[in-house]
């Protein structure tokens, strides 16, 4: 049976060129780029190539780009490293409640250091309101991080608006990009962000590697001390045939926003118009049409998350919850608690599909038929049980 995998809002596979670009890196042009050496040389050429493609598919200069580990680095990075280097402009956060936990726990981790944050609220679509965010604003606030789409539901902040907010005030902008990237188009020559996070295995690059655009001008506390790589922002030796892969993804995607856009829209309309025909219960999670259009977040009333992934699982089809798997039960995703509240029954009841490279049109369909079948299976066996 072949297994269907429409997960790729938490990873994605490696993209064959993107292999292709790496494999060099990690046997022939395998030197320490910090070398002098010709070897050493080479790496480094490699990882200065690397980073103009990137500047190049993001509209930016070279130099404001900071390679990571992943997108988890490069949100602690900006908002560690930004909040511990100007403390003394104030001690003052906003973000929203359905960030990423690399953001949430960075932020808690500064509440730890005296530090105050603002958890904003989200309306029903998990969206958050621009009025909320001039609000949140005082004298003391020094930075806004907030997501630019949601991984669970893919619901699209105001980025735009908010950053233009911000022009009168001290407070810089971040936003996590990392489940955006590849889906909607990033210029950063004219988008109004400070900082922005990336992390390539969501592009069908490696994992192990992302990076943050920093604004030209604007200095980070660093996290990391040893070398002086990256411009002295982040010590380390690089992971080169990281970098190359990163780079080729992103040049592949960056290439192929709008044929992807419409691939992806027609499969959630796809799974939508088969349930509606199948007579399926359902909701969608997340705002209509400021969306990412890979991710598709569905409550199946009266269904239990945890049984309905497994049969899909059985059924040869890799869903996801949108949320964490601790000790073999599903926690209650903070994104849907945040947006419909605590006891809600869709927080209980919620399926993610994400679409991605090397799913097509017939896998959807299938998948469309087999939940179906699934929903209406346990179902019944909800109402022999009552």
């Amino acid at each position: 049976m072949e297994m269907i995998y429409v997960d790729h809002a938490a990873t994605s596979p490696l993209h064959p060129e993107v292999l292709d670009a790496m494999l060099p890196y990690f046997q022939t042009h395998f030197g320490n780029p910090s070398s002098i050496h010709q070897i050493g040389r080479q790496a480094r050429q490699a990882i200065d190539q690397a980073r103009r493609t990137i500047a190049r598919a993001l509209r930016i200069n070279e130099q404001t780009l900071i390679f990571t580990s992943g997108g988890t680095e490069a949100d602690n990075m900006a908002i560690l490293g930004y909040s511990l280097e100007h403390e003394a402009k104030g001690k003052h956060i906003i973000t929203s409640k359905i960030e990423h936990h690399a953001v949430l726990h960075a932020c808690e981790e500064l509440e730890k250091r005296g530090f105050e944050v603002t958890y904003l609220p989200v309306d029903e679509t998990g969206r958050v309101k621009l009025n909320d965010v001039q609000e949140a604003l005082r004298d003391d606030t020094i930075l806004v991080t907030l997501m630019f789409g949601n991984n669970e539901v893919g619901t699209i902040q105001p980025i735009q608006e908010i950053g233009a907010l911000l022009k009168e005030h001290q407070a810089v902008f971040h936003t996590d990009a990392v489940q955006a990237c590849g889906m909607v188009e990033l210029n950063l020559s004219e988008l109004s962000v400070d900082m922005l996070s990336i992390s390539a295995h969501k592009i069908n690059g490696p994992k192990g590697i992302g990076l943050l655009y920093v604004r030209d001008g604007l200095k980070l506390k660093p996290m990391l001390f040893g070398g002086e790589q990256e411009r002295k922002r982040r010590a380390g030796t690089e992971n080169v045939a990281a970098v190359v892969g990163f780079a080729k993804a992103m040049e592949l995607v960056v290439h192929s926003i709008s044929e992807r856009q419409s691939k992806y829209q027609q499969f959630a309309r796809t799974l939508i118009d088969t349930w509606t025909e199948e007579d399926v219960h359902f909701q969608v999670n997340g705002h209509q049409h400021e969306r990412l259009p890979h991710v598709l977040n569905i409550s199946f009333p009266g269904m239990n998350v945890e049984s309905l992934l497994m049969n899909l699982d059985l059924a040869g089809i890799a869903a996801s919850s949108g949320s964490a798997c601790t000790a073999g039960s599903i926690e209650p995703s903070h994104v849907l608690v945040a947006m419909f509240g605590q006891d809600h029954e869709r927080i209980q009841s919620s399926v993610r599909f994400s679409f991605g490279l090397g799913n097509t049109q017939e896998q959807i369909e299938r998948i469309a038929v087999e939940t179906a079948k699934i929903v209406k299976r346990l179902g019944q066996q909800e109402e022999f049980i009552n």
